[in-house]
């Protein structure tokens, strides 16, 4: 999460504790996948837009971001998140490149 500014987290418990607390502060919650594309050797590129509704708000918020998934054996061992999407797409290709 480091580009958007926030913190990097690692590991299953510190993921899991992050997100928990990120979907908790809405009474409703959705991602939703604008675009995926897998770039090969490993490394997938997506586009997502999050709206939701905080905790006690009638109004909605949202955000469109672009995430990169570094997968081995299935599983996803890192993810970047990204505000500039061309920033986020240029990342991924070049990382697909070198892990080619």
């Amino acid at each position: 999460m480091s580009p958007v500014g926030m913190a990097t987290f690692e590991g299953i418990a510190a993921v899991r504790e992050f997100l928990e607390d990120w979907w908790g502060g809405y009474d409703e919650f959705r991602a939703e996948p604008e675009e995926m594309v897998d770039f090969g050797n490993g490394v997938l590129f997506g586009i997502f837009v999050q709206k939701g509704r905080p905790v006690g708000s009638s109004g909605e918020v949202g955000v469109r971001y672009a995430a990169m998934s570094i997968w081995v054996e299935g599983l996803i061992v890192r993810m970047t998140h990204y505000t500039d999407i061309d920033e986020a797409r240029a990342a991924a290709e070049r990382l697909a490149e070198e892990r080619g």
